[in-house]
Order: C-alpha cells, then structure tokens, then sequence
C-alpha cells in the first residue's frame, strides 16, 4: 500500500507535466486566431513540453521494483496506478498532435506538410525522452541549461542512436495505432 501512496508524489507531477502540452494545444490550436508573437512563442513552450506527455510510459521501468514486495490488491492497484498514468500521457500526446494537425490543415498546409511535422515531432519527442530519461534533463534546460544540452546532442553516442529510433518508431507507431483505433473497432463491431 505504501507503494501506492509513494508513487502519488511523482507521477502526479508527471501527469501535470504531460498536460502541459495539450492545454497549450487547445489554447494555441484552437478556432480563434491568435497574434504571430503568441503563436511563435507558444509553439515553441508547446514543442519543450511535448516530451513530457509520452515520457510517462518510460515510467514503466519503476513498476518491477514496485511490483516485487506485493501482491494481490496491492498489485492490481499499482497496475492501475500505472496505467491510468500511461493513458494520460499517450492519450495527451496523441490529442495533442491529432489538434496540431487540424490546425495546420485549416491554413491550407499540405498533407505532406503536415506529415513531416508530425513525423519531426516524434524524432523531437524520442530525442527529449531520451534527455530526460537518461541524462535527467528537463523541458526548462532548454532556457536554463542550453549549454548542457547542446554538449549531449552534438555528439551522440551509437547506442543512443539506437534507442532514438526505437523511441521514434514506438511514438509514430503507437500514435498511428491510436488514430486508427476507433475506425477499426466501429469496422469490427460492424462485422461482428
């Protein structure tokens, strides 16, 4: 039980952090027309944050240590814990991209446009998760710390390579995955 409630401290605050980006999604991408300066500065607040919504599911690396002094209610809870966790940070990710696009697509800008940025995000999204996740780097480094990250991205190591393009698949993929999920669950029920 003490797992439980430990675990309430941090991924509380990483829940917070990954609806940063879909709050400034819905403020910046939505129908209103907002002034260049807005858009410029926000975007880039918007692109800094990103990361933090799909970084949760790297959180799934605590949940064998939380899982071994447990079981039974206390297991299951924990596995709620972690899910409900995982669902708010894809979730937000995926809304997030998904209000981008549309506000992209609204100005007239090219599917393949649109594509690419979508496809940037993503690479952006695996180089941040990475940032953090093992060099513990936060969105604010960029403002605080510029110069510690522009040391670990200038010379990347063939393994972090690796990793980045695991974690770009895995984002492309799981957000492809994630759109098309409702047409094909109407298509089953339709067949079945």
């Amino acid at each position: 039980m003490s797992a439980l409630v430990a675990n309430a401290g941090w991924m509380g605050w990483n829940a917070f952090l990954a609806l940063i980006p879909l709050v400034l999604s819905r403020f910046l991408f939505g129908h209103r027309e907002r002034p260049r300066w807005l858009l410029i500065t926000g975007g880039a607040v918007f692109v800094a944050f990103l990361p933090n919504a799909p970084y949760v599911l790297t959180d799934v690396l605590h949940l064998p240590r939380d899982l071994h002094y447990v079981d039974g209610w206390v297991a299951a809870g924990l596995l709620a814990q972690y899910l409900t966790l995982f669902a708010i940070g894809f979730a937000a990710y995926v809304l997030s991209l998904v209000r981008l696009e549309r506000w992209l697509a609204d100005r007239g800008v090219s599917r393949r446009a649109v594509l690419f940025t979508d496809l940037s995000l993503h690479a952006l999204c695996a180089v941040g998760i990475v940032l953090g996740r093992v060099f513990r780097f936060n969105s604010w480094d960029l403002v605080t710390n510029p110069g510690g990250l522009l040391d670990l991205v200038r010379v990347p190591q063939p393994r972090t390579v690796v990793v980045l393009f695991v974690l770009f698949a895995m984002l492309a993929g799981g957000a492809a995955l994630a759109r098309a999920l409702p047409a094909i669950m109407d298509r089953a029920v339709r067949l079945g």
